[in-house]
């Protein structure tokens, strides 16, 4: 069978826009010789919707615009992810739902079974599950339908119904899958593993057709593939990137995985998600303060990647205690880029706020307060730049620094988006070598020399943090593989800094939770994934 793969970059709440991209593709695909069009996940609305879904008029709204896609159908069926209203009595008002639409008709409806309420999924607040049949025929063959979650319970420990051991029993010739599968490091595996599992659990090949693109926090690489069932041949569409393909099912290539190492897949994810989130936002350009480290200068590439070099500003906000280097290193990056850079010194903002402060703070010695105002004089006008002319201000803080609360409330984390805080600081150095591996682009000097806020005379962050290499360990095991502070002990780090890391990732929760929204780039980020109280007493 001729199957064609619509990976779409829908936006969330977009009917029209999305409306007018499936139609395309439809359109496309069919001209193409597909004999099948499949969409992915709530392809109609964009996912996830989250809370438009409570909106009174979405679900009818949603439906109308479902009618208007299937006038468009003719006797090439397509398969469309869309909310489905369904009875009260459920005490759900939706459906996750894939209708099959052909010669101007919904002709069947399939229901998702599984609904996910792990990490970034709360599908169970929206949605009512279903249990009606998941197969239909088509062109002589039987085939199954399933929506993203209903493939991943193959190891029988996620949920407590299995839908591909129910579709083993009804001789199914090919699977469907429709997703909406954000991505992470590691994810590409992890997918193919569980692909490759229910394709030979089934006996029959897997089309697998995942959305592609930036909503909010998440990432979606797209990557759908058709994958027989003795993993011999497949067919893959690119990562990161819209593109609609027919593909034979009887005529698949030799297996080969083509996705890039971690690092190049890393980087597409950031620069994907920061286009996505600037250009759904309204904003065409983006606004960078350039420290002459290597966090902002790992954020003005990846911003020149996404939106242009034309539409990046840097701005150099130097204060007395600013070094040489961090000026001219400033200067050499944005010259490497091609972006305009503007310096705006700080400190007679800095003079002045010291001053008014000087009588109530008469008497107390000085600490980090004076040298917070460095850093909220920054954030005062980045954001007065950002909001005259209209540009995104992406904030530069890496994961590590976020995680310990080695960033400024109302300085450093001033901004619309976070883009690398999902990005531990021993990533950000490989990140930035890799990006370097053929020519320059973050000067040397940005890499090399250590790392420090330049908050007060000679400072680094060594000052104040065990090396990031040891840091990034504890991080890892305490925030993302959830190890209590023994456990980390006995992993071989030092007892005193274990206890000194956590205490400080769990005290600076008040910051992350008023932090601007990060790119989610690894299995457990600080946002919607993670959901710590601010105030709590467990310190184990």
């Amino acid at each position: 069978m001729k199957i064609g793969i619509a990976q779409i970059n829908p936006t969330v709440g977009d009917l029209n826009g999305n409306l007018e991209i499936m139609v395309d593709a439809y359109q496309s695909l069919c001209q193409g010789g597909a004999e099948l069009v499949v969409f992915p996940e709530l392809s109609l609305c964009g996912y996830p919707p989250r809370d438009l879904l409570l909106k009174k008029s979405f679900g009818s709204d949603c439906s109308e615009m479902l009618n208007k896609f299937v006038q468009y159908t003719k006797e090439c069926p397509a398969l469309v992810g869309y909310p489905e209203l369904c009875s009260m009595a459920s005490g759900k008002a939706y459906f996750n739902s894939a209708a099959l639409c052909f010669n101007q008709e919904v002709q069947q409806v399939f229901r998702k079974r599984l609904l996910p309420t792990y990490d970034v999924f709360d599908e169970h607040r929206y949605f009512a599950e279903g249990n009606a049949s998941m197969s239909f025929a088509h062109a002589g063959i039987k085939i199954g339908v399933s929506i993203c979650e209903d493939i991943w319970n193959v190891s029988g420990d996620l949920h407590p119904t299995d839908p591909v051991k129910n579709l083993a029993g009804e001789n199914i010739s090919l699977l469907i899958n429709m997703s909406a599968s954000p991505w992470h490091q590691g994810k590409h595996d992890q997918r193919l593993a569980i692909i490759n599992q229910v394709s030979h659990d089934l006996n029959c090949p897997v089309v697998y057709v995942n959305a592609v693109g930036g909503n909010d926090e998440l990432v979606f690489d797209g990557g759908s593939v058709l994958l027989d069932s003795k993993s011999m041949g497949m067919h893959s569409l690119p990562f990161f990137k819209s593109d609609c393909q027919v593909i034979d099912s009887s005529k698949l290539p030799q297996h080969q995985d083509c996705k890039d190492d971690q690092l190049e897949c890393t980087r597409k994810a950031l620069v994907l998600g920061l286009r996505d989130y600037a250009h759904k936002s309204g904003f065409t350009q983006g606004l960078i303060g350039l420290s002459g480290g290597i966090d902002s200068a790992l954020t003005a590439v990846l911003a020149v990647e996404a939106l242009g070099k034309e539409n990046v500003i840097g701005i150099s906000l130097p204060s007395a205690i600013s070094s040489e280097h961090s000026k001219s290193d400033a200067q050499k990056l944005a010259k490497n880029l091609g972006i305009v850079c503007h310096t705006l010194p700080v400190q007679k903002i800095v003079d002045s706020a010291e001053r008014e402060l000087a009588d109530l703070f008469a008497g107390l010695e000085a600490d980090v307060t004076e040298e917070n105002l460095q850093a909220r004089s920054r954030g005062l006008l980045l954001m007065a730049v950002s909001n005259k002319l209209g540009a995104l201000l992406l904030t530069t803080g890496n994961k590590s620094e976020l995680a310990v609360g080695y960033c400024t409330l109302y300085g450093d984390m001033c901004g619309g988006l976070a883009v690398i805080s999902d990005l531990p600081k021993t990533q950000v150095f490989e990140l930035a070598r890799h990006i370097n591996r053929d020519v320059e682009i973050i000067p040397q000097n940005s890499i090399d020399k250590p790392p420090s806020a330049e908050l007060r005379p000679d400072q680094k962050d060594s000052d104040s943090l065990p090396d990031y290499s040891v840091l990034d360990g504890i991080l890892q095991a305490y925030v993302e593989d959830g190890l209590s502070v023994n456990s980390i002990i006995k992993m071989g780090f030092e007892k005193n800094v274990v206890k000194r890391i956590v205490a400080l990732v769990d005290r600076n929760e008040y910051k992350r939770k008023q932090a601007a929204p990060g790119l989610k780039i690894t299995p457990l980020a600080f946002g919607i994934g993670r959901r710590m109280p601010i105030v709590q007493r467990y310190s184990n």
